[in-house]
């Protein structure tokens, strides 16, 4: 303890003496428990109806679109041509299972989530309210932060919910049913069916109740190991508790480690479900029976055993754990039970072939927070990407490349009809990016702000993992080509109109000096970087967030454009109508 009176006293203050030393530890220890309790009642007045927003909204919308993601998902298993007769029999038997698990877990899971977002978002607000310099900012902070915010952040929530349901599913499935004829069709032999089956039934039985009781065994060591970490932070001052700004939530998170360990055993059970369904994918990547049985086995043997490294417990396991490949497959195809570098720190995820079934949190020294604040963050790069795109449309809008026409009638159509604004505008954007990187010579992506995003600083988020390596490869591939003036801008027209006849005739509209290459080979190299830019937004146009940000981003647009369009009206009534258009003009 005099260890913590110390440090407290020599971060928020010089040494003044053992008197003023007592006062400020009393004083930081009375903060705490003020905005503990402050935050305590803001959770019981605000926790409830936020957590019934997102309760009530997503359950509605699970319950609502039920039916029709039935319909949908039957629908695209008939009409697609990418897997045979017993592919489509084996996964119209597991159908019933998967609408089971996405009706009980989505809803049981949506419930989670509410309440943890409703009940502990305003009581961080309020220790977050330390942050501030002076006392009637911490006072005022303290008591709105986390109130109101919360309450629309639930109905954001919903929302993006629903969009990812609503329009996200659906295009995938649209993709399903719409792939490529050339591409050779997924196959099963229907003598594998009935081992699949068995093997996935077999996973449920074995994997649920095992992975249960294994993540019961250790979870007191989970607890115990936590609060070890944690108070070590504390009295070294390392991790969270390096920064005097930090150590009131640090403290909450001493507090509340018992609902993490909680948390994690919960997300055990639940992923041990589709573990044991795995290995129904076992039985048809290796055609046997005995190498699925086999996967149910060892998965057991591996969840120990990385729990194990985990807990900081003894190596190894004493679980059996027999070989079920007959060759390794490439990362994205295996399914283990390995940490992932978030918090081993270690490897790359791309590195390893196995994903964690059990999301314990770190228990190893965590980094300090000058170390996290250096690293950009997530929220950081979309709202940089949709200022971004914001201003790359008004530029086009300037020159009459789209109009205020395009932009309504996309925000119209349901499914985007208008693919030069659904797609196109936002491909642009990032191909201007990526050319803008170049020039400037950075190793990563130059955002518009002047922030560069490199392998070192990027957030370590699974879903910039999927476009943020292939949009560098597409990078290089450009500065490979070393493209002239005039193919660049042939490159910048051909990634903006995405469509079909009419995006073609608006394209030749715009005289932008692109000059279609001669050589038929290098035009095809261009046309396939173009093509894959569009494709890495299509994936992006899928993430949550991604939908209410855009259509924000299109309104935007639309209000400049009809702003633009009023001040051309108003400068035509007056003397110098001509000296603007001649302006314009030139």
């Amino acid at each position: 303890m005099g260890t913590v009176k110390a440090w407290v006293a020599g971060k928020y203050a010089e040494p003044m003496g053992p008197m003023h030393d007592s006062l400020r530890v009393a004083y930081v220890v009375f903060s705490f428990c003020a905005a503990f309790l402050l935050g305590g009642i803001k959770a019981m007045v605000v926790g409830p109806v936020a957590a019934a927003l997102m309760i009530l909204g997503n359950a509605g919308v699970i319950l609502v679109l039920f039916p029709a993601h039935v319909w949908w998902t039957i629908y695209s298993l008939i009409k697609t041509d990418r897997i045979n007769a017993g592919l489509k029999l084996a996964v119209a038997i597991a159908l019933p299972v998967l609408f089971g698990l996405w009706l009980g877990l989505g809803i049981f899971g949506s419930a989670l989530v509410a309440l943890g977002y409703g009940f502990f978002t305003p009581w961080i607000s309020t220790f977050e309210a330390f942050r501030q310099e002076s006392e009637a900012k911490k006072f005022v902070h303290g008591i709105v932060d986390g109130t109101w915010g919360t309450i629309k952040g639930s109905c954001t929530v919903v929302r993006d919910f629903a969009d990812m349901c609503f329009h996200s599913y659906p295009v995938y499935l649209k993709e399903l049913r719409e792939c490529a004829q050339d591409r050779e069709p997924l196959s099963i032999r229907l003598l594998d069916v009935p081992s699949c089956i068995l093997v996935g039934l077999l996973g449920l039985i074995v994997d649920i109740p095992l992975y249960t009781v294994i993540a019961l065994i250790k979870s007191p060591y989970m607890l115990f190991k936590g609060w070890q970490r944690l108070l070590h932070d504390l009295i070294s001052r390392e991790g969270p508790f390096l920064e005097p700004v930090c150590v009131p939530i640090a403290g909450l998170a001493i507090l509340f480690w018992p609902l993490v360990v909680v948390g994690s055993v919960l997300l055990a059970v639940v992923s041990s479900i589709f573990v044991g369904l795995y290995g129904a994918v076992i039985v048809y990547q290796e055609k046997s029976f005995r190498r699925g049985a086999s996967y149910v086995v060892t998965m057991v043997a591996e969840f120990d055993e990385y729990t194990n490294d985990w807990l900081y417990l003894r190596e190894g396991t004493v679980l059996p754990k027999p070989s079920y490949r007959k060759r390794k497959l490439s990362d994205s195809a295996e399914f283990s039970v390995r940490p992932n570098v978030s918090v081993r720190g270690g490897e790359h995820p791309s590195s390893s072939s196995e994903a964690p079934a059990m999301l314990v949190p770190t228990l190893v020294p965590a980094r300090s927070v000058r170390e996290a604040i250096q690293e950009v963050k997530m929220v950081q790069i979309w709202e940089n990407v949709m200022k971004s795109c914001e201003q790359r449309g008004r530029d086009l809008l300037n020159l009459n490349v789209i109009t205020s026409v395009d932009l309504t009638e996309w925000l119209r159509t349901k499914d985007g009809g208008n693919e030069t604004i659904n797609l196109g505008l936002p491909s642009y954007d990032m191909l201007c990016t990526v050319l803008q990187s170049i020039k400037a010579g950075s190793a990563g992506l130059l955002l518009g702000n002047g922030v560069e995003v490199d392998q070192q600083n990027r957030p370590q988020d699974l879903l910039l993992d999927w476009f943020f390596h292939p949009v560098l490869v597409l990078k290089d591939q450009i500065q490979v080509l070393k493209m002239t003036e005039q193919e660049v801008r042939f490159l910048e027209k051909s990634t903006l109109f995405v469509g079909g006849s009419s995006a073609a005739a608006t394209a030749d509209a715009w005289d932008n000096g692109a000059e279609t290459p001669r050589d038929p080979v290098r035009t095809a190299q261009i046309q396939a970087i173009s093509r894959r830019m569009v494709g890495i937004v299509r994936s992006m146009s899928k993430f949550p967030t991604y939908r209410r940000r855009y259509r924000h981003v299109v309104k935007l647009l639309v209000a400049y454009a009809v702003e633009r369009e009023g001040s051309f009206g108003s400068s035509a009534s007056g003397p110098s109508v001509s000296f603007e258009i001649t302006r314009l003009e030139v």
